[in-house]
């Protein structure tokens, strides 16, 4: 990059926060997912006023600018595939107001979640967060409309989202929104700015709704030994007009995966459900008597239920460590972020997983179904050995088949990660009548083409490309 723009951009943000070595844009090149790509800098501003005058800069000098948070996210939404300058989200890292008598907080978007939550505990209150709330980011779960557990009972970022300041692919700083619960006026841009991924503009101030802390909770831990069983046990729940604050499925894969990593001692049989209910005190216990009759009534041969506060905890352990934990499975092979969070109508949870697992036997790589299976978010992590060529091979074809069957089934490629370049190819299949659409609006805002550029609708192409491994063999 020229020295000059070097130069412009540590005048904005100070030197300090101004990165052009190697091993610093080493960092950058990656988030969670399997893409890379060198920035050309990496700057961290502090203010939207500070990220105001960097757009403009870009805007005047034709540069990118990718928008960029705990790097969590897992479909390459941060990877520069086009250099340019990643815009490091984390010194905004101010919570500006709480109010709970108005149901809502003010913070910046470097906020990392179990933090907010962390001072919304002492007044009694919480917003419900992505399984990663330890490092996510407030503006990236904007970003990318994150979700996670509880969203079956409990809803997306976008549910929560009732204003945010933006700073426009022009450099104006906007506000979208209100401080009100309530607000029917006009185009509601404070959700239009939801699931965007950076190509639109950079999130600098949110506004979130905030509800109060539920006063007890319990769950249950349920053992089948089919897995079609424990996907029907699902739906059977859903139909009961039982609404549980989470529902989470393991398959075996996942099961033997936490025991080997974690010590939990689960019971490896072919499946799992973690349900945990909450509300007030008074109704749990009969909740979770319900939920239990209705999985044994399901074809569980074992519950365990309890409203011990540790002993959910630690059933909830195994799932919060499931993608580290698959890495230590097989020594030859690690988890791989492909085929990660598609979501089905919940009635054909049992469908999909059935078939999840045919194309898992059909290939040498190992498919593992786990996820949110209450409101129909499956994960099906791929393990493989990434530095072989004949694996990536089979995890293509075995992506498209999985996401065939999630098409086919009514549903959609992405349920709570986003599209960014791992999901674009699918993404496009689902919404090809409506890629067109998403193009004039990027066009008509963003006519230099700054923002994030080649993610979610303008990717062209497949998604094994910008590989963050090494392939070495076959």
């Amino acid at each position: 990059m020229d020295p000059e723009i070097i130069s412009k951009l540590s005048s904005i943000v100070g030197s300090d926060n101004c990165k052009t070595t190697t091993a610093e844009l080493y960092t950058y090149s990656m988030d969670a997912s399997i893409h890379k790509s060198m920035p050309d800098a990496v700057v961290r501003p502090r203010s939207a006023q500070e990220v105001s005058e960097i757009v403009k800069l870009a805007n005047e000098h034709k540069f990118p600018v990718i928008p960029r948070g705990g790097g969590s996210a897992l479909c390459g939404h941060s990877v520069p595939v086009d250099g340019g300058v990643i815009i490091d989200l984390q010194r905004m890292d101010t919570i500006k107001d709480i109010r709970v008598e108005d149901l809502y907080a003010v913070c910046e978007p470097g906020v990392v979640c179990d933090d907010l939550n962390a001072a919304l505990k002492k007044e009694g209150f919480w917003i419900p967060g992505p399984s990663s709330s330890n490092v996510a980011n407030i503006g990236g779960m904007v970003a990318t409309n994150s979700s996670g557990d509880k969203a079956l009972k409990y809803g997306a970022t976008r549910d929560y989202v009732i204003g945010l300041e933006v700073v426009l692919p022009t450099g104006e700083i906007v506000h979208a929104g209100s401080r009100t619960i309530k607000n029917s006026g006009g185009y509601q841009f404070e959700k239009f700015f939801c699931g965007m991924e950076g190509t639109l503009g950079i999130i600098t101030e949110i506004i979130t709704r905030v509800i109060p802390l539920p006063e007890k909770k319990a769950a249950a831990i349920a053992v089948f030994n089919e897995l079609e069983h424990a996907g029907q046990c699902v739906s059977n729940i859903i139909a009961a007009r039982l609404i549980p604050s989470g529902l989470e499925l393991m398959s075996n894969v996942c099961i033997r995966a936490v025991n080997k990593a974690l010590d939990l001692g689960l019971p490896e049989v072919e499946a799992i459900l973690l349900i945990e209910v909450d509300g007030e005190a008074a109704v749990i216990s009969d909740k979770i008597k319900k939920v239990s009759d209705i999985c044994k009534e399901s074809g569980a041969i074992s519950v365990e239920f309890t409203d011990d506060e540790k002993r959910i905890a630690e059933l909830w352990k195994g799932r919060k460590g499931m993608i580290p934990a698959l890495s230590k499975l097989n020594e030859d092979y690690v988890t791989v972020m492909l085929a990660d969070d598609m979501s089905v109508p919940v009635s054909k949870v049992p469908m999909a997983v059935k078939e999840f697992q045919m194309i898992s036997d059909k290939y040498e790589i190992i498919v593992a179904s786990y996820g949110h299976a209450g409101d129909g978010n499956l994960h099906t992590k791929v393990l493989m050995d990434p530095t072989r060529k004949s694996h990536w091979e089979q995890a293509e074809k075995a992506v498209n088949e999985i996401y065939d069957v999630v098409l086919k089934l009514g549903g959609t490629v992405t349920g709570e990660h986003g599209v960014a370049i791992t999901k674009a190819p699918f993404f496009h299949k689902e919404r090809a009548a409506l890629i067109p659409t998403m193009k004039a609006i990027k066009r008509a805002m963003d006519p230099n083409n700054i923002m994030n550029p080649h993610k979610l609708m303008d990717w062209e192409g497949g998604f094994i490309t910008h590989l963050r491994y090494k392939i070495e063999r076959e």
